[in-house]
């Protein structure tokens, strides 16, 4: 584990490397979603929906923060080659996950009727027992991830999705058919049942793959232990003293940042159908389109800041252990320009082809839908690049000591943006379009308060020009140019869902390829942080040889 520590390289390399497997993660989530949208519908879409935010919320709580909380406390002693420590400090982890996570589970087992509305109960109460699963896998994720080296977290996130998508489909496909009996809306929420039952083994297969690599891993951390030299030892007391206390301000700040979705999901259903007098199935319906397709859409590319995010943090938590601030900033700015590097050009990209999209993953779906599903996404669109970089700031602000400065400024944020949605949602004929508004709102004020929280812990000055202003330019002329291939080809083609399949490729390869070379001639990438990123010598190369960089 030692000697992958090393080869790793940079956290940027790292971070790559998590980013790499998040996205293929939501890639296959979001090919999965299609299938299984075809076998359960919308109604079941709509009633799997509102569970799984339940599920997520209360995982965010009890499991979600821990492999951050874990990465951050481990890597500290890890910094001052504390190993004993180390290895005692994970072993309390994970007897507070079992707790905490037994607990949580039976809450949402138990609670499920109040928690979900109608039949969405059933599938909350199906999630349940992966929270506690979930837990005990964040503690193994976070023990790697504090070594430094992202393979294995990467690796199992992959396994856990590829097993989710399959049994999802399966067991939906499987329990649609055994309550083929049924009314139309029972058989949907067995169908959201049977999607479920594709989470938790996911997890659980995942679980089992970390706990064999930690076992492998076993004579290299006895002999770390062995040869560790520091005098302290930590009490139990102490060290889950220390849990707590990192834990609960991470917990909060999560659930805080987090919060803004359940809130929004339960001021759209309760005021859609006091004040506008809505159904709640068809509320259910519209709800599902947004959460399952204009808001997974616009997660992957914020999936890269939440891994750019788990690399920087123990990274910089060493660093800040050793009272080295100079490499604390150069780590800072380096992580929010590759962030930024990629986040403005995929929100822009995503608002000019957000209803082919849709239509590409989502082809069985009504053409009313997929024009909503498109519309939603293209409202998300600015929220891209803010959730990327408050996603960022969060980790950093946890990493120097200040993981309560977070929860302060979500509680700002989420109290604005809760007032605009509500008020959006009474007084206007918004209706679901009020939610993409509040997220963007809510995404803009966590940027700017957790800005002013850095730079107070770590003096940090934020370069604007390279970092933002550019990329932006280069991102708008590529926008440009995606709309003018996509479009103009669409034009002199049938409408028919093979031909925008080919037109999207085609114009995602030609807004590339516009991208970089804009970047590159506007000089806003140089070719040493080229070189740090994930395949930036293939980057450089290219570069070079079509003269955007000299040699």
């Amino acid at each position: 584990m030692a000697a992958q520590s090393k080869k790793g390289g940079s956290f940027v390399k790292q971070a790559g490397i998590l980013a790499a497997a998040g996205i293929i993660c939501r890639i296959i989530g979001l090919l999965y979603r299609s299938p299984l949208t075809g076998i359960i519908g919308e109604t079941g879409n709509g009633y799997y929906a509102p569970a799984y935010r339940v599920y997520q919320m209360i995982l965010l709580i009890s499991s979600y923060s821990i492999p951050a909380a874990v990465s951050k406390v481990i890597s500290q002693r890890l910094a001052v080659r504390q190993y004993r420590n180390a290895q005692r400090i994970f072993q309390c982890a994970i007897l507070y996950v079992v707790v905490v996570g037994g607990v949580a589970s039976l809450f949402a087992f138990l609670g499920a009727d109040f928690l979900s509305p109608g039949k969405a109960a059933m599938v909350l109460r199906t999630l349940a027992p992966t929270i506690f699963l979930s837990g005990l896998l964040g503690v193994l994720r976070g023990y790697f991830q504090a070594n430094k080296t992202m393979v294995q977290t990467s690796v199992s996130q992959i396994i856990e999705q590829i097993l989710n998508a399959l049994v999802s489909i399966g067991a939906a496909f499987l329990l649609m058919q055994a309550f083929s009996a049924e009314d139309e809306k029972t058989q949907a929420a067995w169908g959201a049942v049977g999607s479920a039952l594709g989470t938790g083994i996911g997890v659980a297969v995942a679980l089992l793959f970390m706990f064999f690599l930690y076992q492998v891993n076993k004579p290299v951390i006895r002999r770390r232990i062995a040869k560790d030299s520091s005098k302290k030892l930590l009490s139990t007391g102490e060290i889950f003293r220390i849990i707590i206390f990192m834990v609960t301000p991470v917990i909060l700040s999560t659930f805080a940042y987090n919060a803004s979705a359940l809130i929004n999901q339960t001021l759209y259903l309760n005021i859609m159908q006091s004040v506008h007098g809505e159904s709640l199935d068809e509320l259910l319906v519209i709800n599902g389109i947004y959460d399952t397709e204009a808001v997974g859409l616009s997660n992957i590319p914020i999936a890269i800041a939440s891994a750019m995010a788990s690399a920087i943090l123990p990274s910089i938590a060493g660093s800040f252990e050793t009272r080295n601030l100079k490499e604390v900033n150069g780590k800072i700015q380096t992580a929010i320009k590759t962030i930024m590097f990629l986040a403005i050009p995929a929100a822009v990209g995503m608002t000019v082809l957000a209803r082919p999209i849709i239509w590409l993953l989502y082809p069985t779906t009504a053409e009313a839908s997929k024009d909503l599903g498109g519309g939603l996404l293209a409202a998300l669109g600015a929220s891209i690049v803010f959730y990327s970089l408050s996603t960022l700031s969060n980790a950093i602000l946890q990493a120097v000591g200040k993981a309560t400065k977070p929860v302060t400024n979500a509680v700002i944020a989420l109290a604005v943006q809760s007032a605009v949605a509500a008020l959006l949602l009474a007084f206007t004929g918004l209706g679901i379009y009020s939610l993409p508004v509040a997220v963007t709102i809510y995404s803009f004020l966590m940027c700017v308060l957790n800005g002013i929280s850095v730079k107070s812990a770590t003096g940090y000055r934020q370069e604007a020009v390279n970092t933002f202003l550019l990329p932006f330019w280069a991102s708008v002329l590529m926008g440009v140019a995606v709309a003018v291939v996509y479009y103009g080809l669409m034009m002199l083609l049938p409408e028919q869902y093979i031909y925008n399949a080919v037109c999207i490729c085609l114009s995602v390869l030609c807004g590339v390829l516009v991208y970089f070379a804009l970047v590159l001639k506007f000089g806003a990438m140089k070719k040493k942080e080229l070189l740090a990123m994930p395949g930036g010598g293939v980057i450089v190369k290219f570069a070079v040889k079509f003269h955007f960089l000299r040699k």
